[in-house]
């Protein structure tokens, strides 16, 4: 099995790892110039961003052709899942295959802008996330399928939400306050090489809006415009190691 997956503060990696297998970063892989995978299980892990698949997610499967017996993909989300699983369906078919198991986990929002985490992790029980993944895990173990599903009103607002959300910018209205130490840390974690660090953090225009850079830096010395306090997440059962590995393309 051949588990693909994106993450930026560990969640669609808690997930991968859950599943097991074989687990490839698709931060490292998709700038190849071929993506041509065969298995007899293959899977898409990645997080739900404005109710719709990160773009590095959506290049990815622009690109890559998955040829397995059995395949499947878990969204990740925090509040809406809108139409990201009926999005990757309908770009898997543009493709000529499809996902026989499709299915999401709500976990912590990340977005600082919008979510506070005190109130995210607090509320984590409530969401019954072990149970939800261990319910995934038996779901494919047993080869199960089941299709998207999308309400018609979120298939419908989704791509307004997509036009609306352009993150590529989004780190040029970032700040760094004098708790910086020049590390490097953020341009470690992030998967599209959108930060340069020197004698000072530059940030450039090409921004996935995973916010990993802001979440994971040691000094919580990077912020962004109406984030509630300095409370940030990481995944506890993913090490920063792990999400360097995964996203560093220096």
């Amino acid at each position: 099995m051949t588990v693909f997956y994106f993450t930026a503060t560990g969640n669609s990696l808690a997930v991968a790892k859950s599943i097991g297998g074989s687990l490839i970063s698709i931060p490292q892989v998709v700038d190849s110039d071929k993506l041509h995978y065969k298995d007899d299980v293959i899977g898409i892990v990645f997080p739900i961003f404005w109710w719709n698949l990160p773009i590095i997610v959506h290049r990815f499967m622009d690109k890559a052709t998955l040829e397995a017996d059995y395949l499947f993909a878990i969204g990740t989300y925090g509040n809406i899942v809108g139409g990201a699983m009926v999005n990757i369906q309908k770009q898997a078919r543009q493709k000529g295959y499809s996902f026989n198991y499709i299915n999401t986990v709500r976990m912590v929002d990340n977005y600082l802008s919008v979510f506070d985490m005190e109130k995210q992790v607090k509320g984590l029980p409530k969401k019954n996330v072990p149970e939800c993944i261990a319910l995934i895990v038996g779901d494919i173990n047993e080869r199960k399928n089941r299709e998207a599903r999308a309400h018609i009103g979120t298939k419908a607002l989704t791509p307004l939400l997509g036009r609306r959300f352009k993150p590529d910018k989004s780190a040029l209205k970032y700040t760094v306050d004098d708790r910086c130490t020049t590390c490097g840390i953020c341009a470690q974690v992030c998967p599209v090489k959108n930060i340069a660090v020197s004698k000072k953090v530059e940030f450039y225009e090409h921004c996935e809006g995973c916010m990993a850079c802001l979440h994971l830096c040691p000094q919580t010395a990077l912020h962004c415009k109406g984030e509630k306090n300095d409370k940030r997440w990481r995944h506890p059962d993913v090490s920063l190691k792990e999400i360097i590995e995964a996203n560093n393309r220096l």
